[in-house]
């Protein structure tokens, strides 16, 4: 079973660790051999900025780039940047594993869409709105007093922008209001990276039911997050969890929405499923629980590379 995860926070285990950090073979969630041992299509790797560490997050996004793109000219023959579909697609025809550009927190563009623009031509793909503090573009949804402050002015254009680029639009973190928006002035499919359901776990980082219609509405689709406190209250979140989710995913807005979206490397705790080279745990449990083998496909890797089709 291929396997396409839209987000992971391995380029921060890259900058903390430095010289020591090992591509091929780490004790992280993301490495080489594991996502060979997944059979990895194609990985998206975050560049994450936090308004209240980063002095400058537009330099702190670049230097995150720049060190995704030295890790991977070491290892050329196994994995390379890949653009769009048919970069994708090559790739996986040559044996490499492509690497997805994203950015987690718009602040990195300091409201210019200039920047934007700079960072599609540095192979950005992907732009995550919102982190957890307020930026030019929206609010986060992890603040209940922003709960029904939608996109700002900027925020719309941004929108436009991308889809008028090929940058795929992603809501996770941003917040319920800014979701509607979104879905209103996107002429693509828009994807929530590393979202849940928040029906089976009520957290505000997970989507509500309406919202999932409304994504699955849109040809959209969610990312299944592995990170405990979206899968499941107070204890280590367990296969039988994200089995949970998928299925009321699956039974609100069909099998089309649901991907996959570990967060690696940005989880505290691991789950059941402690690292990428463990992902055929889901595949035996979904098979065990009924799902076919093509609705399986469509969660692993199939709905994911419409999207990225569809959208670059």
């Amino acid at each position: 079973m291929k396997l396409i995860d839209m987000h992971c926070d391995t380029i921060l285990m890259m900058m903390n660790q430095k010289e020591k950090f090992n591509f091929v073979n780490n004790d992280l969630g993301v490495d080489l051999q594991k996502l060979k041992k997944s059979n990895s299509m194609a990985q998206f790797f975050a560049a994450f900025v936090n308004l209240k560490e980063d002095n400058d997050p537009l330099e702190r996004a670049l230097d995150m780039i720049d060190r995704l793109y030295q890790e991977i000219d070491k290892y050329k023959g196994e994995i390379k940047i890949a653009k769009n579909y048919c970069e994708l697609m090559n790739n996986n025809n040559e044996g490499k594993i492509s690497a997805f550009l994203t950015i987690e927190g718009g602040e990195a563009l300091k409201g210019k869409i200039s920047n934007l623009r700079n960072f599609y031509k540095l192979g950005v793909r992907l732009i995550t709105l919102t982190w957890n503090y307020k930026n030019e573009i929206g609010y986060p949804g992890c603040e209940l007093k922003f709960k029904n402050k939608g996109l700002t002015e900027f925020g719309k254009n941004l929108v436009h922008e991308m889809n008028n680029l090929g940058v795929i639009v992603d809501v996770s973190h941003l917040n319920d209001a800014g979701f509607y928006d979104v879905i209103e002035c996107s002429s693509k499919p828009i994807v929530a990276s590393h979202s849940n359901a928040r029906s089976i776990t009520n957290h505000s980082r997970n989507l509500t039911d309406d919202m999932i219609k409304k994504l699955a509405d849109n040809g959209g689709v969610m990312g299944i997050n592995f990170c405990n406190a979206f899968l499941s209250k107070n204890r280590k979140a367990s296969v039988e969890d994200m089995i949970r989710h998928i299925e009321h995913i699956r039974n609100v807005g069909g099998i089309d929405v649901i991907a996959i979206g570990t967060d690696f490397d940005g989880i505290d705790n691991p789950p059941e499923i402690e690292h990428m080279g463990e992902m055929n745990k889901l595949e035996k449990a979904l098979y065990k629980n009924g799902f076919s083998e093509e609705e399986i496909e469509k969660i692993f890797y199939k709905n994911t590379l419409r999207i990225i089709k569809e959208n670059l």
